[in-house]
């Protein structure tokens, strides 16, 4: 039986590592090798593409914690989860929806929503 909330939770913990070495680590065991992620601003595929997508949002929103904002609801392969960024313990200045595809314990596609998106974004 899947832990769609653990898996989850270690896919959140990736956006908030902040160590180059220490985060494509966790991508590499945690994504499958061809694993995707989409959403309105990124199409990428690859586990280098997907790192590299993190730390550019990490670039653009430095400092700022992803975490989720409610339960993990999930189902088959499927896991949906909503999440915010924002400052720790502040309001969010981004807030979005994604709907993981799983296969095991790896991750195989993401495909994300936008909520809530600052202006400058």
């Amino acid at each position: 039986m899947t832990d769609y909330q653990t898996l989850i939770d270690r896919y959140i913990e990736t956006w908030n590592e902040t160590d180059p070495l220490a985060r494509r680590s966790a991508i590499d065991g945690l994504w499958a090798e061809d694993g995707s992620y989409t959403d309105p601003i990124a199409a990428v595929e690859g586990r280098a593409a997907i790192d590299a997508t993190i730390a550019a949002v990490q670039a653009q929103f430095p400092g700022l914690v992803l975490r989720r904002s409610g339960p993990v609801d999930g189902h088959h392969n499927l896991a949906r989860f909503t999440w915010h960024l924002g400052p720790a313990g502040g309001d969010p200045i981004v807030i979005g929806f994604d709907v993981a595809v799983l296969a095991g314990d790896r991750i195989e596609s993401v495909h994300g929503f936008l909520d809530k998106v600052p202006a400058a974004a």
